[in-house]
């Protein structure tokens, strides 16, 4: 399972959903689908607007984490 931390990120720096479209140029939509974790998959250019708007890295903003039943 990959987690992003998004919601955290923005909570910390007490932006919106709206400020962070503002700021990054991305579709709001795009952000709320990794604000809540429903995102199937995201673009290296989003990624790469994100990183630079909270001064991050990509592994701040998501992680890995196994998946105990997947493990053989």
């Amino acid at each position: 399972m990959v987690r992003c931390h998004l919601s955290r990120l923005m909570g910390e720096h007490k932006l919106k959903i709206a400020d962070v479209a503002r700021e990054t140029g991305l579709h709001r939509n795009t952000i709320t689908l990794l604000y809540n974790e429903t995102a199937n998959r995201v673009d290296l250019e989003t990624i790469d607007r994100l990183c630079a708007l909270f001064e991050c890295t990509v592994g701040e903003l998501f992680e890995y984490i196994p998946d105990a039943t997947n493990t053989a």
